[in-house]
């Protein structure tokens, strides 16, 4: 061994491999720890080049490329390289230390007939590359399983100068290849676990809205507004308004479990797409009486024709009105005095008594101003908001996801303190909060699927929002960015 060897296999001896475990341990992004991988097997062994391989539905799939004499960079990004996966033929030397969990170390590649070097020959050809020497060690984790394989390529001495990998390179690259099995396989559990996490929440949000025909594509609707408000924050925007990955994650989370508490709401007020629901068929039933007893008094000769006519004409006439008045969006000053003129009137029935045409309680339905509910419903409908806390409450989310409980909660306050439940003002309602109702109020407006009420068009609903903000109600410049943003536009 010459001294340029030996300086650098005691190279290897300095390198304090706990404190690359640490640096890996630490590592959040997949793509950077995959690159951290490669980069120290690299410096270890002062090779110039290397590939990353994970195993993946029974294949090795190219992960990281790096050729420094090359300039040759692929996949520290996330881009998928365009070559094919490696099968687990014994002919593959790649494939070969996967299969048989076994480190291969070999001098020169174009000595070696017992592996299938066409690969890298072929790369030579195209290239001018020279591949010479070649060390290929296994990933393996906790299981003993195989999850990948890295090979690195020409190890060099301090003049540059391609040599084969020195045997004692072996035990660091296998310490390092067992490292790196761990934090990628953790690093795996973590995004399984955020996947299980993120089905359950979109299966019970789907769930939630399902539970109302009308109501079915409100939460995704607003998890589309959602992203593509934050994808033009992030890009057109900046600064305090930018939102990484966890605190979109979060957002998103919250979005999607706004409305849980809605699982416990009774389906009759959840459903109500009418201010009389099935009390209309008693009205109905009573006009056909009150008309029946016209038509008797008719008979009798107690009225005239000209006066059954007009009768007849005024109790088709009332009806039309109670049926407008049970299925509009907003009872307006006429149309409610014309309710209540049609409950001022009486007739008689068959025994002779007095009886209006509307009960008290058919009344105080049918003069509801705003939507179906009365306030008693409306009072249990809004209670979905404080069942929502409660339930998510019982989820022990981690420290990523510590805010989701509060944002999803409190999308029904406003920053005046007059929103529910808790009457929250401006300095207790963070910006993500701000952002959900904004997109819950939007959809709401402009949902098609309502049966109580009409769609209302996006210029209509943004001038809505834009007048809620003069009023105090929510944040002006986030109302401002949302319609600059054309987020519900996103597909």
């Amino acid at each position: 061994m010459n001294t340029a060897d030996k300086q650098q296999v005691n190279h290897i001896n300095v390198k304090n491999l706990l404190e690359i475990a640490a640096a890996l341990s630490k590592e959040k992004d997949y793509n950077k720890l995959l690159t951290r991988i490669l980069r120290e097997a690299m410096d270890i062994t002062n090779c110039d080049g290397g590939t990353l391989y994970l195993l993946i539905d029974g294949a090795l799939h190219f992960k990281i490329m790096r050729t420094i004499s090359m300039n040759y960079y692929k996949g520290a990004d996330g881009e998928k390289i365009a070559l094919p996966p490696v099968a687990l033929s014994k002919k593959n030397v790649c494939a070969c230390a996967a299969l048989n969990k076994q480190m291969i170390n070999i001098d020169d590649v174009y000595c070696s007939d017992k592996y299938d070097f066409s690969g890298p020959r072929n790369y030579d050809k195209m290239t001018g590359y020279q591949t010479r020497s070649m060390l290929v060690v296994p990933m393996e984790d906790y299981y003993g399983d195989i999850i990948g394989v890295l090979q690195l390529i020409n190890a060099q001495n301090q003049n540059g100068e391609v040599i084969a990998f020195n045997k004692k390179y072996e035990e660091a690259i296998t310490s390092l290849a067992s490292l790196a099995a761990v934090s990628i396989t953790n690093m795996n559990y973590i995004e399984e676990i955020k996947e299980i996490l993120h089905s359950f929440v979109e299966v019970i949000s789907t769930a939630i809205d399902e539970r109302t025909p009308y109501n079915a594509n409100h939460t995704k609707n607003m998890v589309r507004y959602g992203k593509a408000f934050i994808k033009y924050l992030n890009e057109q925007v900046g600064g305090i308004y930018t939102f990484d990955e966890n605190r979109e994650e979060q957002f998103l989370m919250s979005v999607w479990l706004h409305d849980i508490g809605k699982m416990v709401i009774p389906l009759e007020i959840m459903n109500k797409e009418t201010r009389l629901s099935s009390a209309i068929y008693s009205i109905k039933s009573r006009f056909e009486l009150i008309g029946l007893l016209n038509k008797i008094a008719l008979l009798r000769g107690e009225i005239s024709e000209q006066d059954y006519e007009q009768k007849t004409l005024e109790l088709n006439t009332d009806l039309k009105i109670l049926e407008q008045a049970n299925t509009i969006g907003f009872l307006n000053d006429d149309l409610l005095s014309c309710v209540r003129a049609v409950a001022a009137k009486t007739y008689r029935n068959e025994q002779g008594e007095v009886c209006f045409y509307l009960t008290e309680e058919e009344y105080n339905l049918l003069t509801i101003r705003f939507g179906t509910l009365t306030n008693k419903e409306r009072q249990i409908m809004e209670s979905h908001v404080a069942i929502t806390e409660k339930l998510l409450n019982k989820i022990a989310f981690s420290k990523d996801y510590n805010n989701v409980t509060f944002w999803a909660s409190s999308h029904h306050e406003y920053l005046n303190g007059c929103g529910y439940p808790r009457h929250l003002t401006a300095d207790e309602l963070p910006f993500e909060v701000r952002v959900l109702t904004i997109l819950d109020i939007y959809d709401a407006l402009t949902a098609r699927d309502r049966p109580y009420k009409p769609p209302m068009p996006a210029e209509k609903a943004l001038a809505v929002l834009d007048d809620m903000a003069d009023k105090g109600q929510l944040d002006k410049k986030v109302v401002e960015l949302f319609i600059a943003s054309c987020a519900w536009e996103a597909k």
